[in-house]
């Protein structure tokens, strides 16, 4: 998949089959779309394309109160897509003066003169253009004008998976990670650099390494512990990981962490990056008693971990 970052840039493109969208998550009502796209684009004898942009339009149109968690990097989401069978990715900036166009200027100067679209791939619901004006009858009306073709995705056709990037998010922020991944079709992962931290893990038998997130606006799920396996250079681990505020330790301090536990493996991690993927919830975040009784509590969490890992690899 070549990725393009301008629409200047995206030059020798045979015949392109354009679909449009943040496509946040790349989950399985979107590959409902990319497969149709594919599909369209091997059909003409043309190229499938990704148009998309970068920041998510929220933050440049509420810079103070956008309130933008992802589920994907761009780097998650380019790799996500280039399995997905997209030929170019093209990622252009969003701009205020962007959000202004209208609908029928976004066909003719983006779509028609920049882009130079054979056909188009959208949603039955996509809206596009200043104040959301353009829609699927508008794109009909401009494509027997200027010669490309318009597909629509059928309403059934995607509703009958049920899954939208809001539920996605709904699902992470309960920790149900489990229907997450049913709804996103993998497991969802972060990744980030070991950065050090109090080393109270190693003294409870339980060495942890507290990781620093790659990308701010990655959305992380509910605090807790879960089983997890760690990728590590060229490596995959079991783990347990813990998301929260570590209340026995921490008494009553509100910073938020996140540190895993890697199983069968003695390495010094600091400064490494690693990604941790969500394949169950074990249970919630507590205060217990005394180290003693965490201690406890944590052996009982990498048994259970374990067998849940290993279930999940059936």
């Amino acid at each position: 998949m070549k990725v393009h970052t301008s629409i200047d840039s995206f030059r020798n493109v045979d015949r392109p089959v354009v679909t449009t969208g943040t496509f946040d998550g790349v989950h399985r009502g979107h590959r409902v779309i990319l497969e149709r796209l594919v599909q369209l684009a091997r059909k003409e004898d043309g190229e499938s394309v990704l148009f998309t942009f970068h920041p998510h339009p929220r933050m440049v149109l509420f810079p103070s109160d956008h309130g933008v968690q992802l589920l994907n990097t761009q780097k998650e989401k380019a790799h996500l897509l280039e399995a997905a069978g997209i030929d170019h990715l093209l990622v252009v900036p969003f701009s205020r003066a962007f959000s202004r166009m209208k609908a029928e200027e976004y066909v003719r100067d983006v779509l028609v003169d920049g882009l130079r679209i054979h056909a188009m791939v959208i949603g039955y619901d996509h809206r596009f253009g200043r104040n959301r004006e353009g829609d699927i009858a508008l794109l009909r009306s401009a494509g027997k004008h200027y010669g490309f073709k318009v597909e629509e995705i059928p309403a059934q056709e995607i509703d009958h998976v049920k899954v939208s990037s809001t539920k996605v998010r709904q699902a992470l922020e309960q920790g149900d990670v489990d229907v997450a991944q049913a709804y996103l079709g993998y497991p969802y992962a972060l990744e980030g650099v070991v950065v050090r931290g109090e080393m109270i893990g190693r003294t409870l038998g339980y060495p942890t390494a507290n990781i620093n997130l790659m990308d701010t606006l990655k959305l992380v799920p509910a605090n807790g512990v879960y089983a997890v396996d760690v990728q590590w250079k060229d490596g995959t681990f079991g783990g347990m990981l813990n998301i929260g505020t570590r209340p026995t330790i921490r008494n009553g301090a509100n910073e938020r962490t996140i540190e895993v536990h890697v199983f069968d493996m003695d390495a010094d991690l600091y400064g490494e990056t690693l990604t941790v993927r969500f394949h169950d919830r074990i249970r919630d975040e507590h205060r217990f008693g005394d180290q003693h009784a965490l201690r406890e509590q944590l052996s009982k969490d990498a048994e259970r971990a374990r067998k849940l890992l290993k279930r999940a690899k059936r």
